[in-house]
């Protein structure tokens, strides 16, 4: 049966609206020659129920001389007394004996039809039976009529069904054959454009039908992911290259002051080589533990959802700081509970700080407080510092990896252009946004991140 079973979209569809269709149309037709029987039926029965009840009221009232020939709808006429003696009939049964299957019941008025074979015709007979009491005894009327149109109307339209019924099969296998080719071939075409895309072909985009249905949305949505992955793509090979020239850098300087401590023979000056050899490698295991980080930001899963009390995650990470160039004041508000990761959210405060203290002049002020209704509260984290600021054209800028502002300086001060990018990705992780707004002076730093329901 699997084999049999067709495999593509269009044939599959094709046969199940055949199937369906065949099976509606038999269920109709069956329903339709059923009704067009019963009431062919109904029209021949009652033509003859009113011959009939003539006839009994005649032998009722001893006038059975007087009947006439069957009326328009009737076939024959025969009245049978009790002994099955035929008393009167139609010229058409003269010398018949009786038709009655059964003896007469008893007394009374009673109406029953039953089928009989065809009396010298080709048609059935449809017979109705009517028993009623005369001066000479019980008597039986029998009044026949044939049923040639309904045989001629079943015949004539179960001919037509069996002949219409194929050809609007066929009209609908056919039918839906070319309009499902018609709208299947736009998925075709996206199909055949998404083959041909490689890793270095990202910048092709599948064709867009002129239609406003569900495979105009599927190109559409195909485009967009294609742009996400271009992106993608662009993002990862400048990675690579930033990486490699800020890994390139401090090896360099780093074999540059080997070298030189090789080629010196004073052991006094070995201390200061070796010393600043020290703080290369130092720069380098950050600038290695910040991509593996980011390594691991970009494959993450969806962080967990541990409750945790925001202020005490700053609290902590600035008391554990020792030796800042600049103080730091905060402002924190109380009970400003978040979901999320506690090392994740310390390593965010963490980069804030680092940053604000490479800039400050005298001062650096992290501030935590809350906005938004009950149910609906966002948890605002502030650090701001004196600084020179950052320039509006640059406040997107300086999230983007290995971006520094002013390079030279930023070198002097170990920075790598990541610590900003490592703190937004996290706070994305977060469910939260991270951005750098307009402050009077120095820079403006804001966090934002939903509030645990229930804080």
């Amino acid at each position: 049966m699997r084999r049999l079973w067709p495999t593509t979209v269009r044939a599959r569809a094709t046969v199940g609206a055949c199937v369906v269709v065949a099976a509606a149309l038999a269920l109709a037709s069956f329903a339709l020659l059923q009704l067009l029987e019963a009431n062919l039926l109904r029209n021949a029965e009652r033509d003859a129920e009113q011959q009939a009840a003539t006839v009994a009221q005649l032998a009722a009232a001893g006038q059975l001389d007087r009947m006439r020939a069957p009326l328009h709808g009737a076939d024959f006429v025969q009245v049978v007394n009790a002994r099955g003696r035929v008393l009167r009939s139609t010229p058409n049964l003269a010398g018949v004996p009786s038709i009655a299957p059964v003896s007469p019941p008893r007394p009374g008025k009673v109406f029953h039809t039953w089928r009989v074979r065809p009396l010298g015709g080709e048609h059935r007979q449809r017979v109705v039976q009517v028993t009623t009491d005369t001066p000479q005894g019980i008597v039986t009327v029998l009044v026949g009529t044939s049923l040639r149109d309904v045989d001629a109307a079943d015949d004539t339209t179960t001919a037509a069904l069996a002949v219409g019924g194929p050809l609007l099969l066929a009209t609908v296998g056919l039918v839906t054959w070319r309009v499902t080719g018609r709208a299947l071939g736009p998925v075709e075409a996206i199909r055949a454009e998404v083959a041909e895309i490689t890793d270095r072909d990202l910048h092709r985009r599948v064709p867009v039908p002129p239609t406003r249905d569900e495979v105009a949305r599927l190109a559409r949505t195909m485009n967009t992911t294609l742009d996400r992955l271009e992106s993608s793509g662009i993002r990862h090979r400048q990675f690579i290259a930033d990486a490699s020239h800020e890994l390139r850098s401090p090896l360099t300087v780093l074999r540059t002051q080997l070298e030189v401590a090789l080629a010196v023979r004073d052991p006094e000056l070995w201390p200061e080589l070796i010393g600043g050899a020290m703080e290369d490698v130092e720069r380098l295991q950050r600038l290695c533990s910040d991509l593996l980080l980011l390594a691991r930001i970009d494959a993450a899963q969806p962080v967990a959802a541990v409750r945790l009390d925001l202020g005490a995650v700053v609290r902590d990470v600035v008391e554990a700081r020792l030796g800042d160039r600049v103080p730091v004041r905060l402002r924190l508000a109380e009970g400003v509970e978040v979901a999320g990761s506690e090392l994740w959210l310390a390593r965010v405060v963490t980069n804030l700080l680092d940053n604000a203290q490479r800039f400050a002049g005298r001062r650096v002020e992290v501030v935590l407080r809350t906005t938004g209704a009950a149910g609906a509260r966002t948890a605002v984290l502030e650090v701001t510092d004196d600084g020179r600021g950052v320039p509006p054209g640059d406040r997107e800028r300086i999230f983007e990896r290995f971006t520094r502002l002013d390079d030279s300086r930023s070198r002097d001060h170990g920075g790598a252009g990541l610590g900003l990018a490592i703190a937004r990705d996290l706070t994305a992780h977060h469910g939260g946004t991270l951005t750098a707004e307009e402050a009077p002076a120095g820079a403006r730093l804001v966090v934002r991140l939903p509030v645990r329901s229930g804080a």
